[in-house]
């Protein structure tokens, strides 16, 4: 039987950090914020947004969808700056992934058990510059969303639950950009939701995503030449239709 509750998404976008100067502000995540709880609206999601959080406070909002009627789908997406396993929260201070992922997990969530998940994550894992696009990056004195470069991504990877996808905005010890108005990732998402992309099978979707920032988008700045590769990880067994306004449930596969 189809289920007819709102699918759920939940925005979390960090862009001011007093309490932390070296982390520069990211005025561009605000406004592309603005932009996805409309696009994700438009796809049949009833869409909470929350601008510069607490570790504290992000972590109870992932612990409430435990207690939340949800639809067929729950996406997330985490927009500040980070390093490999987490993101920072408005303090910065970090929020490890694997919390988040066993909030969501079906022990913690059981009203999210055998549905799909699927988060996009918009932050730096690591300090270095990818060569390849002009772009500027998105935290701290080099405006990228990092701290030391990191190389252990397994351990968060093994953490994710069952029927979920994550989606990073780069590679693991990479820098994630950004400017004033947006970022490369959430701009690739945004014009996968407001077009004909949005009908996409999940996996399929998410590889379009990859396609188009790795080929379609250059900037200027001081970091010319700077390129982002996302990538994503799901432990999916079904073909799911996320964003399809024809509302398709998950099929199986066989």
């Amino acid at each position: 039987m189809a289920n007819h509750k709102k699918n759920r998404a939940l925005l979390i976008v960090n862009y001011n950090f007093y309490r932390s100067p070296e982390l520069r502000a990211r005025p561009g995540a605000e406004k592309e914020a603005k932009r996805l709880f409309k696009a994700l609206s438009a796809c049949n999601y009833a869409v909470q947004l929350h601008y510069d959080l607490t570790a504290e406070e992000i972590q109870e909002l992932y612990e409430k969808e435990g207690d939340a009627d949800h639809g067929d789908y729950f996406v997330s997406i985490l927009s500040s700056h980070g390093e490999e396993g987490a993101i920072f929260d408005c303090d910065g201070q970090p929020v490890q992934l694997t919390q988040i992922f066993h909030a969501l997990s079906p022990q913690r969530c059981p009203k999210l058990a055998g549905k799909p998940k699927i988060l996009f994550i918009q932050a730096c894992r690591g300090k270095e510059i990818d060569p390849g696009v002009w772009i500027q990056t998105d935290s701290g004195e080099l405006q990228t969303d990092s701290s030391e470069p990191q190389t252990d991504c397994f351990s968060h990877y093994l953490s994710i639950p069952e029927d979920t996808a994550v989606m990073f905005s780069c590679s693991p010890g990479y820098a994630s950009f950004i400017n004033q108005w947006e970022s490369m990732f959430l701009k690739a998402l945004l014009e996968l939701l407001e077009g004909k992309e949005r009908e996409l099978e999940l996996a399929r979707l998410m590889t379009w995503i990859n396609w188009r920032v790795a080929f379609h988008f250059q900037a200027k700045g001081k970091y010319s030449g700077g390129k982002e590769m996302p990538c994503f990880v799901t432990n999916m067994v079904k073909e799911v239709y996320p964003f399809s306004l024809e509302r398709r449930l998950p099929l199986d596969s066989s």
